[in-house]
């Protein structure tokens, strides 16, 4: 099997910014990626080390807090409900659930299956400026990981960009 291509790993943002424990939850997915160059999912692991009296050496694991930095987000107003959104939360300077939505994770493994590995999670997605030099406006943000992660699968439609619809495993 060959190298996966960075392609592989796709971001989806729920760009309606609506509940994901409802009934009816009907994501809008907007994939993260146009204009982005680098972009990583920052583990942050949280570990701490003590030492006793007796030179002993105790770690702790307090697991992670991941974060995503987009930081080359240009303005566009065809994105929909992501642009929409995101100039709410910025310009009426929007907090807690207001700005907390649903992430989607996938890797593509083998374009040939229907179905990928994929996994959601609640995020707090928060704009860190807005301006930038000439040519487009730049809003770059970071998305928060705020738990309530489930695994499952995704299955990708042949749009461009492709739509994925999300089944969770139970």
């Amino acid at each position: 099997m060959a190298k996966l291509p960075r392609k592989a790993l796709m971001h989806y943002i729920d760009a309606s910014f609506s509940d994901n424990t409802a009934q009816n939850w009907a994501p809008t997915w907007f994939l993260i990626g146009k204009d982005v160059e680098d972009m990583s999912v920052e583990l942050n692991s949280d570990t701490e080390q003590t030492t006793n009296i007796l030179d002993e050496t105790t770690t702790t694991d307090n697991g992670y807090k991941p974060t995503i930095s987009v930081d080359t987000y240009k303005a566009n107003p065809s994105d929909d409900d992501f642009y929409d959104k995101i100039v709410d939360i910025m310009m009426n300077r929007k907090t807690g659930d207001a700005s907390k939505t649903t992430i989607l994770e996938v890797i593509v493994e083998d374009t040939s299956d229907s179905s990928h590995s994929a996994w959601i999670e609640d995020v707090i997605v928060k704009p860190n400026s807005y301006g930038g030099p000439t040519g487009a406006i730049s809003i770059p943000y970071t998305i928060s990981f705020d738990g309530n992660r489930k695994a499952g699968t995704v299955a990708l439609s042949s749009a461009k960009p492709p739509v994925p619809t999300f089944t969770a495993t139970t």
